[in-house]
């Protein structure tokens, strides 16, 4: 039996009114995002699954597909597979709680979901999270199972695991991943005895990802930190947890809940980590009534920002300063200037990432001005409308931090930091300083090359082009698209385009997305094959050229290497499931 047969007549098991939702894409940025959509109710639910997932093999397990189906009673319910896992783009492995706050508006702007409650299981609980802090207006409620605030033991968090528990999980992936043995009773001690149940979950896991990438999310996962913004959440909010879950403890459930206004803390028994198992019926009929009964605010004057504040240090450069150079850099990355004086600005971003990539670009864009810039970012929650942040204790606290940042450096909150994994950068030793304001101490890091030298960051090529996309990633997936039919372009050749060395791309984007250039390359134009395969009548050979293979039958071979099938068979399976 196929694949996609044995899911199809899962789905059908576990309902005989609900069948497997078509699977359907939209871009974020440039990566396609995978999206199922079903049920009949008045408002929007975007399930957001944690570590990785498979939005397809989620109907090949009817305890998965009875809780689906009664979601589904009260409201539509998105599935979607985040960047780098399932049905989802595997261009990239790895993706950092920004990108995935992306996807999830993407997939809500794709289905026209201008507000939804939002599901987050374990790791998903974290992202969602903080996308209710960030757009808390295109949020109905929040609502969690299994979360956890940070991966990695500390004193004030001692329920995370240590790093010898951490190195036991990447010696089960790493040796293990391929073979089922991966101790996944410990996620569904309910099940453990049940050997249909136990082989759906690794195939639903090896099907999420492939070794790699569970490594690279895995480790990501590690340096995930989320304890800062948790005040700065104001939905409406609902956290369960089971009392004896060993995988994420009952104290990091009441932790979680403590620090957000309002939130509504649920303990469950039973020692399972998966929702769909174990006393579903009474995680649903919370769910469903803390669902229907939720009065959301109509919008919140508040909202999480990311600010950085810039400080030049050339004065003999100041009465050239122009904003309008510094204003179209910080678009780029979807920023916004708030204000700006004769040697000072203020820009609030979307995200930690966006923000301290803009960052860098600007400190080289200023240095071959010949002048230096001084960059302090930090988080905080400012107005929605009419933006401004033009208070006393405010200029007081910027104005101090940035008189310990040093010219060409870029110094950041640990807050900031904690919500950067993933996203590339080496960071200084903290430093801890006093905070000018409310007298309590503060952690500073900066940002440092792999040497630990903070002006090698920069490029020293002159001739760069600056950032026409909000990240480096999509520069260079701009980049390989814009020559995407052309065999010779390889990683030289992006290497003049991004105005990078072979080295510092190499090191980037090993960082961003855990491959190498030519590894990514390859990646796009497959990735891109497929796309005109299912949305064109293209035959074989002309795809081939069109993605930069000379050669119809190296396509065809890397094509079933990625895929698993050849072209031909794949178009026509696809085609089955749409019959």
């Amino acid at each position: 039996m196929s694949i996609g047969v044995h899911i199809d007549k899962a789905a059908k098991l576990g309902s005989s009114n609900l069948v497997k939702p078509v699977t359907q894409y939209t871009k974020s940025g440039r990566i396609n995002i995978a999206y199922q959509v079903f049920g009949s109710g008045p408002i929007d639910l975007v399930y957001i699954p944690g570590w990785v997932s498979n939005i397809d093999w989620m109907w090949a397990c009817p305890e998965l597909v009875n809780f689906l189906q009664e979601l589904g009673k009260i409201a539509r319910v998105i599935l979607f597979d985040k960047r780098g896992t399932g049905l989802s783009d595997r261009v990239v492995e790895l993706s950092t709680l920004e990108e995935r706050m992306d996807d999830i508006r993407a997939v809500m702007d794709a289905v026209d979901s201008e507000k939804a409650v939002l599901f987050g299981h374990s790791e998903g609980g974290s992202v969602s999270a903080l996308f209710a802090a960030t757009y808390p207006n295109r949020v109905i409620s929040l609502i969690t199972f299994g979360i956890f605030a940070k991966r990695r033991f500390t004193p004030e968090y001692p329920w995370a695991p240590t790093d010898e528990e951490r190195q036991i999980v990447y010696d089960m992936i790493g040796n293990n991943w391929g073979s089922g043995k991966m101790n996944l009773e410990s996620l569904a001690p309910s099940k453990r005895n049940d050997k249909v149940f136990m082989d759906w979950l690794a195939n639903y896991f090896r099907s999420g990802a492939s070794p790699s990438a569970a490594m690279v999310l895995t480790k990501m996962n590690t340096e995930v930190d989320i304890i800062d913004i948790l005040g700065s959440i104001k939905v409406p909010t609902l956290i369960m947890q089971r009392r004896n879950d060993i995988d994420v403890k009952i104290e990091e459930g009441r932790f979680i809940a403590s620090r957000i206004e309002g939130a509504r803390f649920v303990e469950f028994s039973g020692s399972d980590h998966l929702f769909w198992v174990g006393n579903t019926k009474e995680i649903l009929d919370e769910m469903k009534a803390f669902i229907l009964n939720v009065k959301p605010k109509r919008n919140y004057e508040e909202r999480l920002f990311t600010i950085v504040s810039g400080e030049f240090r050339s004065p003999s450069q100041i009465q050239a300063y122009n904003i309008e150079p510094i204003k179209e850099v910080v678009e780029q990355y979807r920023g916004k200037i708030l204000r700006s004086k004769k040697n000072t600005f203020v820009a609030t971003f979307e995200g930690p990432s966006k923000a301290v990539h803009c960052s860098v670009d600007l400190t080289e864009f200023i240095r071959y001005m010949e002048a230096e810039l001084a960059i302090f970012i930090h988080i905080r929650e400012i107005p929605v409308e009419e933006i401004h942040i033009e208070c006393s204790e405010a200029e007081q606290f910027v104005q101090a931090m940035l008189s310990v940042t040093k010219a060409g450096q870029i110094q950041l909150t640990q807050t900031v930091k904690n919500l950067l994994s993933g996203a590339g950068f080496n960071f200084s030793t903290p430093k801890v300083m006093i905070n000018p304001v409310t007298k309590a101490p503060i952690s500073l890091v900066a940002i440092i090359d792999e040497e630990g030298s903070e002006k090698s960051l920069f490029s020293d090529n002159k001739n760069r082009e600056y950032p026409k996309n909000d990240s480096l990633l999509e520069s260079v997936l701009h980049c390989i698209d814009r020559y995407l039919g052309e065999e010779s372009f390889g990683v030289e050749s992006l290497c003049k385009e991004i105005g990078l060395s072979e080295r510092q791309l190499q090191r980037k984007l090993k960082a961003i997305t855990n491959k190498s250039p030519i590894q990514l390359i390859s990646s796009v134009r497959l990735y891109r094959a497929k796309e005109l395969l299912l949305n064109t009548g293209s035959n074989i050979t002309e795809i081939a050229f069109q993605t930069g293979f000379s050669s119809s039958s190296y396509f065809s071979k890397r094509f079933k290497q990625e895929f698993g099938y050849s072209p031909t068979v794949y178009v026509e399976k696809f085609r089955s499931q749409l019959a």
